[in-house]
């Protein structure tokens, strides 16, 4: 530092304003020291930063799984918002959703020095029926129910789904299947109950629903069995990868889409528009979702201070190819 000062003919003082990116500096004295700490080669030391001001800018990230889309998308989401604002990701995978192991991803977080925690909590805990993070913890939780202890940002779920049922209604399908995912998935669970509600606020008896595992096999094995249902001309598919086996079992079974079914998906991936045909799916806002997670968790780490409460992020309904009228009204 004093290098690039005597370099750059002014204080140590002000060099440490600007390597900290601090307001009340010249822009051409800004400009020139910048150019000074490039010529030397000048790097900030982050840890002895951290050790003086007591902040570490790094935000940890407890999850589940890295086996779905959406906690893939979500963690890429918090990854690039937490990049916009200086801040650095430590990722802890959890093997096993239990109150002790996520105890102890804390316990270990605690060691890594970061100032803050996102979790992912996809699945429902084993062990517990709610969720319990140690006290004075900056923390928001994504995707659970947790939001009148906790800062919780989620997908509008059921929004979403409303928006699936109601648009395969409107086109005249009597009622609508499911394929929904597994039952300790908390998106599965709201998705599920969401569609249940549709139905019956319609007026219509829901269909038995038919479980998957969020997985494209799985919903080719339970596309098999929805294929023989002869009164089966919509489903609605909790997720685009379990469409996407659905769609194929349809295929063998003979069963147009959508001449015969109509089907929908949940997530709009970047592959649903190249589906065949196209898929018609509810998108979520992956983007939105990790940058209200990091924006919750640096208001605690700037504020001291949490907002317990769920927000919802709103869902968008993506017509394709993959759904139409049934036949009998063609």
């Amino acid at each position: 530092m004093a290098d690039v000062a005597h370099l750059a003919g002014v204080s140590s003082q002000t060099v440490s304003r600007v390597s900290n990116g601090f307001a009340g500096v010249n822009e051409g004295t800004r400009q020139q020291v910048l150019a000074v700490m490039k010529e030397l080669g000048y790097r900030p030391n982050s840890a002895a930063r951290a050790l003086k001001r007591g902040e570490f800018r790094t935000i940890g990230v407890i999850t589940f799984t890295l086996s779905t889309t959406g906690n893939v998308r979500t963690l890429e989401a918090i990854a690039t918002s937490a990049a916009q604002e200086g801040y650095a990701v430590t990722l802890l995978p959890v093997a096993v959703p239990t109150q002790d192991e996520v105890r102890g991803a804390f316990s270990r977080l605690g060691e890594l020095a970061v100032d803050a925690a996102i979790v992912i909590m996809e699945t429902h805990l084993l062990d517990a029926a709610r969720l319990s993070l140690p006290p004075h913890v900056k923390v928001v939780v994504a995707d659970s129910d947790a939001g009148d202890r906790y800062t919780v940002v989620d997908t509008d779920q059921a929004g979403g789904t409303r928006d699936a049922v109601q648009h395969l209604l409107g086109l005249g399908h009597r009622t609508v299947w499911h394929l929904a995912g597994p039952e300790e998935s908390y998106a599965a669970q709201r998705r599920a109950d969401a569609w249940r509600a549709a139905l019956t606020e319609a007026g219509r008896v829901p269909p038995p629903l038919v479980r998957g595992d969020w997985s494209a096999e799985s919903g080719y094995r339970c596309g098999l069995r929805l294929a023989g249902q002869p009164d089966c001309t919509a489903i609605f598919a909790a997720n685009d990868q379990m469409a996407l086996g659905l769609l194929r079992a349809l295929h063998e079974r003979g069963r147009a889409v959508p001449g015969d079914v109509s089907v929908i998906g949940f997530d709009d991936i970047p592959e649903s528009a190249s589906f065949l045909p196209p898929l018609t799916t509810v998108h979520q806002d992956f983007a939105e979702v990790g940058r209200r997670c990091v924006e919750g968790v640096l208001r605690q780490v700037r504020q001291s201070g949490a907002d317990c409460g769920t927000t919802l992020v709103p869902t968008r309904l993506v017509a394709r190819q993959s759904t139409a009228p049934p036949r009998q009204l063609r």
